[in-house]
């Protein structure tokens, strides 16, 4: 628990509206990260599959 003093209520909401972004934000970074590795994923899967369709030319 965070053992902070405060002039104010107005000092003490202020801060922990801070520290709820900084949480967020740093949930939203987590999501986006996944989110790009997902859709690399399926960028190499796709790639694959269309490779694989595609007659073998045999010389």
């Amino acid at each position: 628990m965070l053992n902070c003093y405060f002039k104010s209520s107005k000092e003490k909401k202020s801060f922990y509206q801070h520290k709820k972004l900084e949480m967020l934000n740093y949930i939203k970074d987590s999501l986006e990260r996944k989110i790009a590795s997902v859709t690399a994923a399926i960028e190499v899967l796709e790639s694959q599959i269309n490779r694989d369709k595609d007659p073998e030319v045999v010389n």
